[in-house]
C-alpha cells in the first residue's frame, strides 16, 4: 500500500530509488472520480518500473481546470484512495495547473499519460527525456472518464 507524501518526502523517495537502481515512474491527473480507466492507467504505469509516484492536482487547481462543482472529492480523499491502490507507491499533491515543477523536482525515469495525449503534448516530456527517461502512453479505456461520470465536459 502506498502513502501520501509531501513534496520533500517524494523527492527523498526518488533519491532512494536512484540509489537502489530502481526505475521510478510518474503519472498525474485530477483522479476526481476513480473509474476503470484510471485503474488500467495505474496498472500499466506500475508495469513500467519499480516505484510508481502519482501526482494529483490540488482542489484549487482542479477547479481552475474543470470548473465550479469540481472536484467532487477533496484532495485528501483522492490522495487517500489512490494511496490505497496496490499499484501506487506514493501520492503527492501539486497546486499548479500542470505538474511541470513536480516533474522537474522528481526527474522520473518514465512519465506515463493516458491515450488522450500524444507524446508531444505531455507536460514534462522535455525534462524526462533530457535526463535519459522516456514517455509511455497508455491506451484509453473506451467510454470511461471522470467528466462523463460527473455529468460535465
Amino acid at each position: 500500500m502506498g502513502e501520501v507524501l509531501t513534496l520533500e518526502t517524494a523527492i527523498r523517495r526518488r533519491a532512494a530509488s536512484r540509489v537502489l537502481g530502481q526505475r521510478f515512474v510518474f503519472t498525474n491527473g485530477c483522479f476526481d472520480l476513480i473509474h476503470p480507466g484510471h485503474v488500467a492507467l495505474l496498472r500499466q504505469a506500475r508495469e513500467q518500473g519499480h516505484y510508481l509516484m502519482v501526482g494529483i492536482n490540488s482542489d484549487r487547481s482542479v477547479r481552475e481546470l474543470k470548473g465550479e462543482g469540481r472536484p467532487v472529492q477533496s484532495e485528501a480523499d483522492r490522495a487517500e484512495v489512490l494511496a490505497a491502490m496496490r499499484d501506487v507507491d506514493g501520492v503527492v499533491v501539486f497546486d499548479e495547473e500542470t505538474p511541470a515543477k513536480l516533474i522537474e523536482a522528481l526527474k522520473p525515469d518514465v512519465l506515463v499519460k493516458g491515450g488522450d495525449y500524444t507524446p508531444d503534448q505531455v507536460v514534462g516530456r522535455d525534462v524526462v527525456e533530457k535526463h535519459g527517461g522516456r514517455v509511455h502512453i497508455v491506451p484509453l479505456v473506451a467510454g470511461k472518464s471522470s467528466s462523463a461520470l460527473a455529468g460535465s465536459s
